[in-house]
């Protein structure tokens, strides 16, 4: 039944709009009409925290030198963003590669994302600030 289906509905790694105006994914996945369930948004996002995770190993692997805290905080912000945006807080990142943690938050604070995520970066350069959740 997968391959029968596969095959005559397509596998589509991007979200197209199907041949009837439906917002479609995967095998022929009516994302107009179909919620996800709680085991696929969990699946989705695990392999999305692991994708943040390597690509932070690749480009800053000083990430795993902070704290657990601090670590997800920098983890959060890329999940948020991507590389491609986080990368332009240099002051903010290198404030964080040398420890100098307040230093950081008050980056993290003064940025347009800041204002764009409000509480989220308050909570979150709390956290960078402090080490504690």
């Amino acid at each position: 039944m997968r391959a029968e289906l596969s095959r005559d509905e397509g596998r589509k790694k991007r979200i197209y709009t199907d041949t009837v105006g439906k917002i479609t994914g995967g095998v022929g996945r009516n994302l107009s009409d179909r919620d996800f369930s709680d085991d696929e948004i969990d699946l989705m996002l695990n392999n999305d925290i692991a994708m943040s995770e390597a690509d932070l190993d690749r480009v800053a692997p000083w990430w795993r030198k902070m704290n657990d805290v601090r670590q997800r905080v920098l983890l959060n912000m890329h999940f948020n963003m991507g590389w491609g945006t986080l990368s332009m807080f240099k002051n903010t990142l290198s404030a964080m590669q040398v420890g100098e943690y307040a230093k950081a938050a008050d980056g993290m604070l003064a940025s347009h994302w800041a204002q764009q995520v409000g509480q989220r970066a308050v909570h979150l350069a709390k956290m960078m600030r402090t080490g504690e959740a």
